[in-house]
């Protein structure tokens, strides 16, 4: 198991495994047989990441607003 799998084993779990019976094979994973279930795999990552770095964005914005609230409220008092 690849480590930067290892944190996304209940999301694209399902992908994982699929890859990792077909890489079982080394037949299969040497001759382009496994290229379907990697295809499967990436784009369930690549959808997690998005959703991930939309999340991070959005808590990113609110601790910055917060931040420049806290900041004015500050200086108003000078």
């Amino acid at each position: 198991m690849h480590p930067q799998l290892s944190d996304k084993r209940i999301v694209c779990r399902e992908f994982i495994q699929a890859l990792d019976a077909c890489h079982a094979s080394n037949w299969a994973r040497l001759t382009g047989a496994c290229n379907q279930e990697k295809d499967k795999l990436n784009q369930c990552l690549r959808k997690e990441r998005v959703e991930r770095s939309s999340r991070n964005r959005v808590h990113a914005k609110e601790q910055r607003r917060k931040t420049e609230t806290a900041w004015r409220e500050l200086h108003e008092n000078d």
